[in-house]
């Protein structure tokens, strides 16, 4: 699916196993700088997991995640690769941005302290560059002028936009959004998709989205994975996957997924 050269992701033969129950399943899976892709598949399928073993969130128990031309949770000692330790594993993470289906404001901060926090603890930059880029990222998700509210006094919607341009402000180089539209009333959800689809114009970013809005997936992916079982059964560009599946079981999901829409 993608050369070596411009794949910033590789899942090598990832087992992620929760005692006996296998969520991932010797996944391979590769994507290429600055697509798109959208993860489909029923619940239990593993498609939270590959986030949050992105993310470093989980430990795997078997295979390579390579990110960014190195591995990620692996590092090099004496000739041999053996697991990594804090260090590297921070400074791995620092590059990839995580939104969540809960937003995880800090409540006690406004919507700008909630954007300058992170760069400034993490990446080590001082107030006034962090706020200069802050405000920029609050108004590309359309809320420059909610900069001193609290997260009680904004919408889902409003809280989900911060949350991402919080995410941003780290400057990742991959971005992880799981299900984040799941937890915002219907009419809200078009907020969100809205910006996504800017991030997508305007930034050089790698995204790997779990969703379960087929029209979005559609529209915006470069890619789309079908899980099943720890494993991608089927993936393709979004129209000939979501339009003409060749799997069985991919077809079995798709029409449940439209018949509930």
């Amino acid at each position: 699916m993608a050369e070596k050269d411009d794949c910033i992701v590789k899942f090598d033969q990832v087992t992620k196993r929760y005692g006996d129950l296998v969520v991932l399943d010797k996944l391979n899976l590769e994507i290429k700088k600055n697509e798109m892709i959208s993860i489909i598949g029923p619940s239990g399928s593993g498609k939270t997991t590959v986030l949050r073993v992105l993310m470093t969130l989980e430990k795997i128990d078997g295979g390579v995640i390579h990110f960014d031309g190195a591995p990620l949770t692996h590092m090099a000692s004496n000739g041999s690769i053996i697991e990594a330790d804090e260090k590297h594993l921070r400074q791995r993470r620092s590059k990839i941005g995580m939104v969540f289906q809960q937003f995880n404001l800090f409540p006690h901060m406004t919507a700008l302290q909630n954007c300058i926090e992170a760069p400034m603890q993490v990446l080590g930059m001082n107030k006034e560059a962090a706020e200069e880029r802050a405000l920029e990222l609050l108004e590309l998700v359309g809320l420059s002028s909610k900069k001193d509210q609290h997260p009680s006094r904004l919408s889902g919607g409003q809280q989900q936009r911060v949350a991402i341009a919080r995410a941003l402000a780290m400057r990742p180089k991959l971005m992880l959004l799981d299900e984040i539209t799941s937890a915002l009333d219907p009419e809200v959800v078009g907020e969100v998709l809205n910006v996504i689809r800017s991030l997508n114009k305007e930034y050089d970013l790698t995204m790997i989205m779990v969703t379960h809005q087929m029209g979005f997936a559609r529209e915006i992916s470069d890619h789309v994975c079908f899980f099943t079982e720890g494993k991608v059964l089927e993936q393709g560009r979004p129209k000939e996957l979501l339009d003409n599946p060749k799997n069985e079981r991919t077809k079995q999901f798709l029409h449940a997924v439209l018949d509930a829409n």
